[in-house]
């Protein structure tokens, strides 16, 4: 899990080094190479659920016919993950995006209990609480000061954290009473990112070396890590999980910082500590639990 977020993290220092290709494009250059790399990776895998690989058409449709509705939402929000995250890194820093979608695992517990009807434990109502102060923090001075494109940035970097929510949530709500296999999902959503923005990408702008750096995006900075990570899901507790994840905050800030000069504010830094500081908390805490 520690090399998934090292892989992910790589998303916004390789952006801040292309030439020409710009927001919409860039989405769709990365999800289309994902696309590419998932199709080739699937088929070799053994399927996350109890109906075996996916080698054969057969297959493929045995898969979607059983699990079609959660397959759609899942796949409607992986979509929304690619699509809104690549968008955001073009419209704000690489520290806002990330600490923005940070708050993914606060997210997933309110929709939960709503959702599902989990309690929340007074730590976690604490943390939701701190991180929120945080956030604040973060961007008062932007919107104070009417810079409206670190604004809107940060509201599309908003669609990470809810898109990642509601997935989690269909697939506990699932897996309760199904094994569901939701690996397509990741192509399907891939596939719906690339359709999505490309119309909106045309004319195309991207030079080879774009194309370079986006075809290492979409292979080694999402097909492979994402694989990984449901695979490493497998072995780890949620909260481990979720707490290992915010890795990809810290090596995604410092790659930022020492590969394309993008030091975050104090406002950042201070805010950010205040929403880390939170979810490391509240998963530590849970862990313990756990562990007693």
């Amino acid at each position: 899990m520690v090399v998934v977020t090292l892989m992910w993290s790589i998303a916004g220092v390789v952006t801040r080094h292309l030439d020409s290709a710009r927001s919409f494009e860039v989405t769709f250059w990365r999800s289309a190479f994902t696309v590419l790399a998932l199709a080739l990776l699937l088929p070799a895998l053994p399927a996350s659920g109890a109906r075996g690989t996916l080698r054969s058409r057969a297959d493929w449709a045995r898969t979607v016919r059983a699990d079609g509705p959660t397959l759609a939402i899942s796949s409607v929000c992986w979509c929304v993950m690619f699509t809104a995250f690549m968008v955001a890194l073009t419209l704000t820093s690489v520290a806002n995006v990330l600490i923005t979608m940070a708050l993914a695992p606060l997210f997933t517990a309110l929709l939960a209990r709503i959702a599902l009807g989990h309690r929340l434990a007074a730590r976690t109502w604490a943390a939701i609480v701190v991180a929120g102060v945080g956030i604040g923090w973060m961007y008062a001075r932007e919107v104070g000061g009417g810079d409206g494109r670190h604004v809107l940035g940060t509201l599309v970097a908003l669609g990470v954290p809810i898109a990642a929510a509601t997935n989690w949530t269909v697939i506990q709500h699932s897996r309760a009473t199904r094994d569901v296999d939701l690996l397509p999902a990741v192509l399907f959503g891939a596939v719906l990112s690339a359709l999505i923005t490309l119309p909106l990408s045309w004319p195309f702008g991207a030079s080879r070396h774009d194309l370079a750096l986006l075809a290492l995006l979409g292979v080694l900075q999402l097909a492979v890590p994402c694989l990984m990570s449901v695979a490493a899901a497998r072995h780890l507790s949620a909260p481990e999980a979720s707490l290992l994840a915010l890795l990809e905050v810290v090596f995604g800030v410092l790659w930022a910082w020492l590969g394309a000069d993008e030091s975050p504010s104090r406002d950042v830094l201070f805010g950010g500590a205040l929403v880390l500081g939170a979810l490391a908390g509240n998963e530590a805490l849970a862990l313990r639990r756990i562990a007693r």
